[in-house]
Parts: C-alpha cells; sequence; structure tokens
C-alpha cells in the first residue's frame, strides 16, 4: 500500500468526521417568501422562493464566531431582516428557522 493509500485508510478507520449544524428554514406564514439568505459566520445560504408550509435544508461547517442573520423580499416586495443568536466555530447540531410573515423564530441546538 502507497503512503497516500495507508493515510487514507488510517483516516477512514479513525471515525473521524466533520462537525457540521443540520438547518431547516420552514415558512410558516401565509405567503411565498422571494430571495431568502440565512448569513451564518463566514458564509450564507439561501433560495429564490419558498412557498408558505415549505422547507429548505442546507448542511454547513461554521468556520469563526457570529450572528445568525435571516433576510428575504415579502410578498409586497418589501425586505425582512430578522437577526439571530450567536454560533461559534466549531459548534454542532441543528437550526430551525421559521418564518413568520414579516418574522421569525430561531430554534438552536448546537454544542461546541
Amino acid at each position: 500500500m502507497t503512503g497516500v493509500g495507508l493515510g487514507c485508510a488510517l483516516l477512514a478507520m479513525s471515525g473521524c468526521k466533520s462537525k457540521y449544524v443540520a438547518a431547516t428554514v420552514h415558512n410558516g406564514g401565509t405567503e411565498t417568501v422571494h430571495v431568502l439568505e440565512v448569513d451564518y459566520p463566514s458564509a450564507s445560504f439561501g433560495t429564490e422562493t419558498l412557498a408558505p408550509g415549505a422547507d429548505f435544508h442546507y448542511r454547513f461547517k461554521i468556520q469563526g464566531d457570529g450572528n445568525l442573520k435571516a433576510s428575504w423580499t415579502d410578498a409586497q416586495q418589501h425586505e425582512v431582516v430578522v437577526n439571530g443568536p450567536k454560533l461559534n466555530e466549531g459548534d454542532e447540531g441543528s437550526v430551525l428557522v421559521t418564518l413568520h410573515d414579516g418574522t421569525a423564530d430561531w430554534a438552536v441546538h448546537v454544542k461546541p
């Protein structure tokens, strides 16, 4: 076995896994939201539209410390921005962002 092959085999057997946060954004409002973006420390994710009752799933790794933030455009073409809780580098777990008409709730279950 070559050095590279041996290194890969040892890494696979070690059971190492990358810490990540599983995020779900749920549109609990009555209208479709547009240009949805969720910012987290060092990056962001989003989707063009999210219908009422629909979910958007995303997985990310936290690099750096900072707050979550959700922004979207409502049916009246107004931008909505809702600041969320702080995440720290290395946290893992889950985040549920429930959008309502003009606001959002955050359910964050992470650990270092």
